[in-house]
């Protein structure tokens, strides 16, 4: 499980995070919803340890991400909204890599289910956009972590690739805990079991995405004005 509790973050006088404080079980998928510089990245760093929180509280499985690192990590996987890759390597070299360091035994299984066996022997630098994010998405999964965070999982990708993603998602998300981030409101009205809204650091809405067809876009623009 994954908790915060009234979680602030400051950069230098900048409030990023406002007292956030919210749960996350596994199961479910949670879609991670606000503007730009709204807070969303800051607070899946926070989740992480990658970020230390001004004042608050966040456990991971009853740790503290800070304190207790190396464990949580091991429990995580983390596609970050850049993606940062070894463009230089080939697609197996670079998840072998990646697996070797998270003592991962499920590589094979991982290249089938992302679907990269066929460019599996490619550079990264030759692959597609959408081929990339399969391969940072399959990085993340190396090692059957029990909590995905993914930021911006579909970003710049053709609707074909988009769908592939979210598919995978889905299939993927059993027994997991999932929170990601997007622009794209249909991803969340497709896979979403839970939607949380951030605006200026702060959780304005958490609940059961509405059930009418745009209706998350209709909360979102009700919840989120500039």
């Amino acid at each position: 499980m994954i908790v915060l509790d009234s979680v602030f973050k400051f950069f230098a006088e900048k409030k990023a995070v406002d007292n956030l404080s919210f749960k996350a079980k596994e199961g479910e998928i949670i879609g991670f919803l606000g503007p730009n510089g709204a807070g969303k990245t800051t607070t899946m760093r926070l989740i992480l340890g990658y970020l230390k929180p001004t004042k608050g509280k966040i456990s991971i499985n009853n740790q503290d991400p800070i304190e207790n690192r190396v464990e949580v990590l091991k429990n995580c996987g983390y596609l970050p909204e850049n993606n940062p890759l070894y463009q230089e390597m080939k697609v197996r070299e670079y998840l072998d890599f990646v697996g070797k360091i998270k003592k991962a035994k499920n590589l094979e299984e991982v290249i089938n289910n992302v679907g990269l066996t066929e460019v599996v022997n490619k550079k990264i630098e030759e692959l597609s956009r959408g081929y990339k994010q399969r391969v940072g998405l399959a990085a993340a999964l190396l090692g059957n972590p029990k909590i995905l965070i993914l930021d911006e999982p579909t970003s710049g990708l053709d609707p074909i690739e988009q769908d592939k993603i979210k598919s995978l998602i889905k299939k993927i998300a059993k027994n997991k805990i999932v929170i990601f981030s997007t622009h794209i409101l249909s991803e969340v009205e497709e896979i979403a079991t839970r939607l949380i809204i951030i605006n200026k650091g702060q959780i304005v809405y958490d609940g059961k995405k509405p059930k009418e067809k745009g209706g998350v876009e209709k909360l979102f623009k009700r919840l989120v004005k500039n």
